[in-house]
């Protein structure tokens, strides 16, 4: 069992007692951010700041804009206001700012009043006073993008799938947003964290530090950084530490139009957070089971006295042990941002992040008996030995000018840079005849990433209607170096009788293995939303890739090049409104993947091409601080490199090189459901079950056709977190818990002429959560993980 804690806003967190987490916040700041959910009048009197998108226009439909992306519904006489123009809104401002911008040049400004409410004023020439009329102020519940201090398990709208900034409801795909909120709750330190918590993603681990992510039964291959996207890497790439995050938006299914190339799995998008208007100070100290110590240091505050601008610094240090014997892990985060507006139009940012890992653990994981059965090791048993280590180091620099027109047109133009460093010295368990053998290697990987991006979007109008679009392209770049070399340490291993001490530390050839690898990807793209009726809308996007790969094995004088010109994915989607909370929508969307391999006249096989149809219906309540979906989805990966079966005969290059042919076929079919946000002003719940079937179609080998496409991955998943806010007097105490339950999975096959079968059966993992408010700006929070000690190595069997 492990008891751990995390608090909200404002805070420190986490003090121990033997095999039990107690939190404790302290020295806090109050901050100047509320939550959008609270009353109007108070979000105005604490200055929140709130993300505005408001279009030029009339001064009446400007204020009506401006108020409800406020969460404060306005209402002004149109008569007063008649022939009066306002350039609009666009940015993060509090209230009273954003009416000073709105009114400027208008005549016109507004008083605050006593009760929270507004009084609109028109300056005559004589510079007296007149008063208009009181602008309303009412309670909202309508939310933001940015979802930190929202208190909610949603958010109000994302971009992720199509670069337009639509609401859940609004996105014709399944779609998640983990919430800073939601992060804090459940303490989710972790990328690999966090998609452990969302719906339809399994984490999967070749080994202690080597994770990777599956959707609808493919491999995420794709991660984005502020809807950048970059190549993920497991075994290079830490993962990300969530302290510098709001937010994190997943697409399920293929997203060739915003990422390009990859896998038909999904996209997941790490927002940053972004300095704030006011002063903000968040202190976060922890401790848990395994001799675990977190700190989380974040500030936010106004570099000049006009706010325009303002900085934010987030660091991160954590270190612990583990229940394996020997494991110990250290990690380090440290992110700092400037934003500045360089008119009332443009803001240009700049950052940069520095993580680094250390991890004393080992290459492999525990084995199993020759034919698959449970061996009952101790969970704590480690096989490796003292001078083993897997360390990452990843450096990010980003850039971002974004200017907004007086059209309602935005061009943005953003720019990141990473150099991430991995080294691992370490272990693996091997099979040799009927016994176990231990293979060591050494190897250290260089792996750099570019990626650009430049576009606009913004209204327009056709046929009497408002539309928009977006409109950009963008680049990244690829290189990876790698030099290293391994061997036997061990043979005859006794896993009952192991010491960590027993073998020396090796010392291997670095040359043995040399390769390097680059990869460029061009692309443009064009999407557009078409409000064909007040009901119906219509979602089409187009992009065309450019892409080129080359790579050299230089210890072995090998190599190997392709390229792929002008390559085209579609996508495409209905959204009809059948009420004012209801929405179905159908869509199509695709993406490809590049392959090496030859065919018979010596050409590159076609790309992979990934296909997602989904039909699904979503529901938008209370302003959308909850939202449903429910979805039914067919996706086809097709063009699979499968070599043909009379290579003497039909290839010219054999036995010199093996002849491939397009003829692969693996198809995916299932179903979503899922709730996320507040079911009521106090109890916010995130629950999602998926169902995925993924089977070979077509296949060289036509044994395997209707088989299971990898029967490692679970065909059912449920996931639940919920957190509940007591009522009357006993309002400082928050409840919550989360359960995750997937299916069996297995593993079956042949090594060295024993068959073997490897089963996990079903299981279920709950944790719990309680909150308590100390004082206006100090939390205490205690997590339990694994609140029933459930240990999955027993669920094996043969």
């Amino acid at each position: 069992m492990n008891l751990r804690t995390h608090p909200l806003a404002h805070s420190i967190r986490r003090a121990t007692l033997p095999g039990l987490g107690l939190l404790l916040l302290v020295g806090a700041t109050e901050s100047l951010m509320v939550p959008l959910t609270a009353q109007a009048a108070e979000t105005v009197q604490t200055g929140q700041v709130v993300d505005f998108d408001v279009p030029a226009g009339p001064l009446d439909q400007v204020l009506g804009q401006f108020g409800r992306q406020a969460g404060i519904p306005i209402s002004v006489n149109a008569d007063r206001t008649a022939s009066k123009r306002s350039s609009g809104l666009r940015g993060r401002y509090s209230v009273e700012q954003g009416f000073e911008r709105i009114l400027a040049g208008t005549g016109f400004s507004a008083a605050r009043q006593g009760d929270g409410s507004y009084l609109l004023i028109e300056q005559s020439g004589n510079s007296s006073a007149v008063s208009l009329d009181a602008i309303s102020v009412a309670a909202s519940n309508e939310l933001g993008a940015t979802t930190e201090d929202s208190g909610s398990y949603t958010t109000g709208s994302m971009n992720t799938a199509t670069k337009l900034s639509l609401s859940i409801r609004e996105t014709p795909q399944s779609v998640t947003i983990i919430t800073r909120q939601r992060m804090d709750d459940q303490d989710i330190d972790s990328l690999e964290e966090a998609v452990q918590e969302t719906p339809g993603l399994i984490v999967q681990r070749s080994g202690p530090e080597r994770p990777t992510f599956y959707a609808r039964g493919f491999e995420v291959d794709n991660i984005m950084y502020d809807g950048l996207p970059t190549t993920s890497g497991g075994d290079y790439i830490p993962s990300p530490n969530t302290a510098m995050y709001d937010r994190i938006e997943i697409v399920r299914g293929a997203t060739g139009l915003v990422q390009g190339a990859g896998n038909p799995s999904a996209a997941i998008n790490l927002v940053r957070k972004r300095p704030t208007i006011g002063e903000k100070i968040n202190i976060t100290g922890s401790t848990a089971r395994w001799d675990e110590y977190r700190e989380e240091f974040d500030i936010s505050e106004p570099l000049n006295s006009s706010g325009s601008l303002r900085g934010r610094t987030v660091a991160s240090y954590q270190k612990n042990q583990s229940f394996q014997d020997v494991v110990e892990n250290e990690t380090g985060l440290l992110y700092g941002i400037i934003e500045g507006d360089l008119t009332d139009n443009t803001t240009f940012t700049l950052g940069a992040s520095y993580q680094n890992d250390n991890n004393n653990s080992g290459w492999g994981g525990l084995p199993t008996a020759a034919n698959g059965k449970n061996l009952h090791l101790p969970r704590s048993t480690y096989l490796g030995y003292n001078w083993e280590y897997w360390d990452q180091e990843v450096k990010i620099a980003f850039s971002e000018l974004e200017h907004r027109f007086n059209n309602g047109w935005k061009l943005r133009l953003v720019g990141t840079k990473s150099w991430t460093d991995m080294e691992y010295l370490g272990t693996s368990i091997r099979r040799n005849g009927t016994g176990l053998s231990q293979v060591a290697g050494h190897y250290k990987y260089d792996y750099d990433q570019y990626s650009y991006d430049v576009f606009a979007n913004g209204p327009f109008q056709f046929l009497g209607r408002e539309h928009e679009l977006v409109i950009g392209g963008n680049s990244r770049t690829l290189s990876r170096d790698a030099i290293g070399g391994q061997g036997t340490v061990a043979t005859n291993i006794d896993i009952y009788n192991t010491n960590p001490d027993r073998v020396a530390k090796p010392n291997f050839n670095m040359s043995s293995y040399v390769f390097r690898e680059n990869t460029r990807q061009k692309g443009i793209y064009l999407a557009t939303r078409l409000s064909l009726t007040d009901s119906l809308k219509f979602i089409i996007g187009h992009r065309m890739d450019w892409y080129h790969y080359d790579s050299k094995t230089l210890s072995r004088n090998t190599s190997n090049k392709y390229k792929i010109t002008r390559e085209h994915t579609r996508y495409a989607g209905l959204i009809y409104d059948i009420d004012e909370n209801h929405s179905i929508y159908a869509s199509y969307t695709d993406i490809f993947k590049p392959q090496s391999s030859l065919d018979t006249s010596g050409q590159i096989i076609s790309p992979l091409k990934g296909k997602n149809y989904e039909l699904g219906l979503k529901g938008e309540y209370f302003d959308g601080a909850l939202n449903t979906s429910l979805a039914i989805f067919q996706l086809d990966q097709e063009n699979r490199a499968q070599a043909i079966n009379d290579q003497q005969n039909d290839c010219p290059t054999y036995p010199a090189t093996t002849c491939y042919q397009a003829a692969g076929k693996v198809r995916t079919r299932g179903f979503d459901a899922e709730i996320n946000g507040a079911i009521m002003p106090n109890w916010q719940l995130a629950i999602g079950y998926s169902y995925v079937s993924t089977k070979y179609k077509q296949d060289a080998n036509e044994e395997n056709e209707g088989r299971v496409f990898d029967t490692d991955l679970p065909r059912q998943l449920f996931k639940m977190t919920t957190t509940y806010q007591l009522p009357g007097g006993l309002s400082s105490w928050r409840v919550g818990g989360s359960l995750y339950r997937q299916s069996k999975i297995y593993n079956k096959g042949t090594t060295g002429g024993v068959d073997y079968y490897v089963k996990q059966k079903a299981y279920t993992i709950a944790d719990l959560m309680i909150n308590y408010k100390l004082t206006e700006d100090l939390d205490a929070r205690i997590n339990i993980s694994n609140l029933f000690d459930k240990n999955t190595t027993k669920a094996l069997r043969v």
